[in-house]
């Protein structure tokens, strides 16, 4: 893909997001975006097949930025239990700025769990490969109990999934139940090796 054509993708990109988050992704169709890009819809056709994979590619620069942000606290030179806790912050952190209250991006969640739920997947995969990284480490160091880190891992996304995913930071948010930092300071202490362990 030449420069100019990468450029004209990340507009169509760009121009679909605005709408999804002004007038929602049901709402949003391709004739819309081309209109908006004072182009034809067969021009958008030549880069994206469908409104379902401009939706991917919004979702994907998401997941990008957040899996970003995530690889760079797990490869700090600090200690694996403050690098774990930001993380678990930082995920909430994003997702809450992104997510919280925002129906009409909860649309495009909900249909990419609809029809594109193999790139959720593999974000999930992504996500719990950073966190394992980091749990492995921890339990390598001695810092953590011995644990398998990979079990651990995904009881750890469980345990958060309030706080991560989009739609059920929403509907949980009036809910009885810990907070953010409450929920943080339980993985933690569950990970925190016996009292005289070596």
């Amino acid at each position: 893909m030449s420069h100019p054509e990468r450029d004209t993708r990340q507009t169509i990109v760009d121009t679909a997001e605005r709408f999804f988050r002004d007038i929602g992704y049901q709402k949003t169709t391709v004739a819309d975006i081309a209109k908006s890009l004072r182009m034809s819809p067969a021009n958008v056709y030549r880069f994206f097949d469908s409104k379902k994979s401009i939706n991917e590619a919004v979702l994907a620069r998401y997941k990008g930025e957040h899996e970003a942000a995530l690889a760079e606290i797990a490869a700090e030179d600090r200690p694996v239990a403050d690098r774990l806790r930001d993380m678990l912050q930082t995920s909430y952190r994003i997702n809450q700025a992104r997510y919280a209250d925002q129906q009409r991006m909860h649309e495009m969640v909900c249909a990419a769990m609809e029809e594109s739920w193999d790139a959720i997947l593999g974000h999930i995969a992504r996500f719990d490969a950073l966190m394992c990284k980091v749990v492995t480490e921890g339990v390598a160091s001695g810092a953590f109990r011995k644990v398998d880190p990979g079990e651990a891992t995904r009881c750890i996304r469980t345990a958060m999934i309030r706080f991560h995913h989009p739609l059920l930071m929403s509907q949980c948010s009036r809910m009885p139940g810990p907070s953010i930092d409450e929920m943080i300071d339980f993985i933690m202490a569950a990970l925190e090796p016996p009292v005289g362990a070596a």
